[in-house]
């Protein structure tokens, strides 16, 4: 843990040499781990994380300097090390801290770390099963993660809190062959919950059906047509053309510095007006939620978009001071390696009015791609390719027959101008999330909607 007078004396230390601000984040986590492979158990690891940043600021510079040794010396040569990358002119001194219980909006029913690993290893066994029945499945991957983090922070302004925060997450990965050819699917859920989210809202039998099913349906899946169509995109992991077409243009991590198609464009309208899109880390319980970010700032409910116009962006402190607008309690990292920066949390296109059958019956010929794989985006212009994981060909408004080798391209900004339905029943999805500060965990979500014309790359 990080104590209130070792605290006091490493910020002083950071600020000697001029820096207008100090932060301590402290991390201390253990990692549990266990693989199945084709029926095996390949491995069981327990990993523990320790260590500790500090962070300067000198104005609009920052300096991030981390250590695995949270001994009073060993924090204070981290402090030094920090300062003389700072070169100021005026000392200032940190205000005395003031401890913040923080109030947690995730209840954890039953600890991941006190379960027995038998326990765990039950329900990869019962997704097995599953897969040992599925005919031409003949390859499967069954993860099993939970991991316990608590963090202490602590600033130059008075602020000392710390955060638990508990992650359980099951993956399964599936192959289907023919004896030539092969296809995968995949199914991860997950959540800021404990083991009890076996009992609530995880069913590893129907994890495993949902990543076979992906696999054998697009083994027999003939290629997709390439062109410029109409395309419904599923509601879930669909989501994640959002993330990344458009959420990452909005963290100020790219439009402080200019390096955003959004930059400039508060009260603009960037999308139809049936699109609102929502940056929530307050939702109990959920993959990408928080009770206060790794700044230590309370986690937010921030629209981004509202019918179509941009509202806000996602802000940490360092950019705050680039931008001169209010944090958000965006600022995140992957752990005491990485300094925070503006990342997403649980972020979603919100419910709309529209009926599901309704938009595919009336968009003539087009795509139907029911769940997306990875992809990659250029936040500078929003240029975006994205892989269909599963997708459908659509004739004269009827689903006709899966296809396979689908993937959607195009540019974040006229996307979101061209959805033209948006329904009811709007899903999320898990993932994790790589940016400047690492991996985090983020949810993606959606209901299904329309994107009246995009192009399609198939052959």
């Amino acid at each position: 843990m990080l104590k209130q007078d070792v605290a006091q004396a490493v910020m002083a230390e950071a600020l000697k040499t001029g820096g207008d601000f100090a932060e301590i984040f402290l991390e201390d986590r253990l990692n549990n781990n266990i693989q199945m492979l084709s029926g095996k158990v390949e491995s069981v690891n327990s990993r523990r994380l320790h260590g500790a940043g500090v962070r300067v600021f000198h104005g609009l510079q920052g300096v991030y300097v981390y250590t695995n040794d949270t001994s009073l010396e060993g924090m204070l040569a981290c402090a030094r090390r920090a300062a003389s990358a700072i070169d100021g002119q005026k000392h200032c001194a940190a205000q005395g801290l003031m401890w913040s219980e923080t109030p947690t909006v995730h209840p954890i029913a039953e600890m991941p770390n006190q379960v027995k690993s038998s326990r765990k290893v039950e329900k990869i066994k019962a997704a097995q099963a599953v897969l040992k029945d599925t005919a031409e499945i003949v390859q499967a991957s069954i993860n099993y993660m939970d991991s316990v983090q608590r963090v202490w922070i602590a600033n130059s302004e008075g602020l000392f809190t710390s955060d638990t925060r508990v992650y359980t997450r099951f993956s399964v990965g599936a192959i289907a062959s023919n004896g030539t050819e092969n296809q995968t699917g995949s199914c991860s859920p997950g959540g800021m919950q404990g083991f009890e989210i076996f009992d609530s809202t995880i069913d590893p039998e129907a994890v495993a059906r949902e990543a076979a099913h992906q696999a054998v349906t697009m083994l027999h899946a003939p290629d997709c047509p390439a062109g410029q169509m109409p395309v419904v995109i599923g509601n879930g992991f669909g989501g994640v053309i959002f993330h990344e077409a458009c959420g990452h243009s909005l963290e100020a991590t790219s439009v402080a510095v200019g390096n955003s198609e959004m930059c400039g464009k508060l009260g603009q309208k960037v999308a139809a007006e049936c699109v609102t899109a929502i940056d929530d880390g307050t939702i109990p319980n959920e993959w990408g939620s928080l009770n206060i970010d790794d700044e230590g700032t309370p986690t937010t409910r921030l629209v981004l978009i509202e019918n179509g116009i941009l509202k806000n962006y996602m802000i940490d402190k360092l950019n705050a001071r680039r931008m001169q607008m209010p944090i958000t309690g965006s600022g995140r990292r992957q752990g005491y390696m990485f300094a925070p920066t503006s990342r997403m949390r649980n972020t979603y296109i919100a419910a709309g009015q529209d009926d599901d059958d309704e938009m595919i019956a009336t968009m003539g010929d087009g795509l139907y791609a029911k769940s997306m794989g990875g992809g990659s985006v250029e936040p500078t212009t929003g240029k975006f390719n994205f892989a269909v994981n599963e997708g459908y060909l659509v004739k004269d408004g009827k689903i006709v027959h899966p296809v396979r080798g689908a993937s959607l391209i195009g540019r974040g900004s006229e996307i979101l101008l061209k959805i033209d339905r948006v329904g009811k029943d709007m899903k999320m999805a898990q993932g994790m999330c790589g940016s400047l500060s690492g991996s985090v965990p983020t949810n993606v979500g959606q209901p299904m909607i329309r994107v009246s014309s995009m192009t399609v790359g198939g052959r």
